[in-house]
């Protein structure tokens, strides 16, 4: 199963881009992407920027992926997991 997490590009150089997801960033093939430009959102699969987001979706969905992990980690709190 794969989690397609919103990955912001913050560098371009020539097929290759450089995204940043809250600090991690990481290189990656925009071969089959058109139009990229730093400052866009995209979801990545096995290196490669496969689709562009919508800044608001993109920023909504990584605040419904924060939250899911704040759960995740006050549950395991609570049980004593860790």
């Amino acid at each position: 199963m794969c989690l397609a997490i919103p990955s912001m590009i913050t560098a371009i150089n020539g097929p290759i881009a450089t995204i940043d997801v809250d600090g991690v960033r990481r290189e990656v093939s925009l071969m089959l992407l058109e139009d990229a430009a730093v400052g866009d959102y995209v979801i990545v699969h096995a290196g490669f920027a496969i689709q562009k987001l919508e800044e608001d979706v993109a920023r909504e969905s990584l605040a419904i992926l924060r939250e899911a992990m704040e759960r995740m980690d006050a549950a395991n709190e609570k049980s004593g997991s860790r």
